[in-house]
Order: C-alpha cells, then sequence, then structure tokens
C-alpha cells in the first residue's frame, strides 16, 4: 500500500485542519488505518486508529473530544479532523496501514501541522 498525507499546515490555537490520507496499491478496505505524530527529540506517538469498521475507532487521550478519524473506502482514503487546536499538537502527521497482526506495515510520508499560540 502506498500512503500519501496531505492537509497540514499552520493554524493558530483554537483552530482546525484536516488532514487526508489516500492509499493506493493494495485493498485499502482490508486494512485498519492509523494517525501518529512525530517531533524532534520524541518517540513516535499514536493519535487515532480506525478499523476495518467505521465505527471502530480508538484516540489517545490528548486528542479525544478535539480529533475525529474517518475512512471512505470508496475513495480509499483515510482522514483526521482536527478541531481546537493546541500548540502542543504541533508534530509531523503521519498515517498508517495496519495489517490483521496488529502491525503497521505501511507508512505515509508525513504533513507538518504547526500551531502558534
Amino acid at each position: 500500500v502506498q500512503l500519501q498525507a496531505s492537509g497540514g499546515g499552520s493554524v493558530q490555537a483554537g483552530g482546525s485542519l484536516r488532514l487526508s490520507c489516500e492509499a493506493s496499491g493494495r485493498t485499502f478496505s482490508n486494512y485498519a488505518m492509523g494517525w501518529f505524530r512525530q517531533t524532534p527529540g520524541k518517540e513516535r506517538e499514536f493519535v487515532a486508529v480506525i478499523g476495518l469498521n467505521v465505527t471502530n475507532t480508538i484516540y489517545a487521550d490528548s486528542v479525544k473530544g478535539r480529533f475525529t478519524i474517518s475512512r471512505d473506502n470508496a475513495k480509499n482514503t483515510v482522514s483526521l479532523q482536527m478541531n481546537n487546536l493546541k500548540p502542543e499538537d504541533t508534530a509531523v502527521y503521519l498515517c498508517a496501514a495496519e495489517n490483521d497482526e496488529g502491525a503497521y506495515v505501511y507508512w505515509g510520508q508525513g504533513t507538518l501541522v504547526t500551531v502558534s499560540s
């Protein structure tokens, strides 16, 4: 699966952004899809995941209530709607495809989100 993330940018605290990740190459609907984020000097952080069933979602506590993950299998796309952004949300956001063994085996290149106070 090839993954292409987009939608990053610079916003002020309290603003919103919507990230998208388009998949190609293999059957998108066979994979759970996750979003992660990374900042320099820190380990990659889990943000959210959506299962094969679009109602099956899990969020990190730090984004719960502010971010919403969704997927459109017809368009091979997973999205992350981010509201009420905070400066600590600043990071490179990466999308990834999870196989049925629970391993994230395919990764996109990341898109940068910068939130200013």
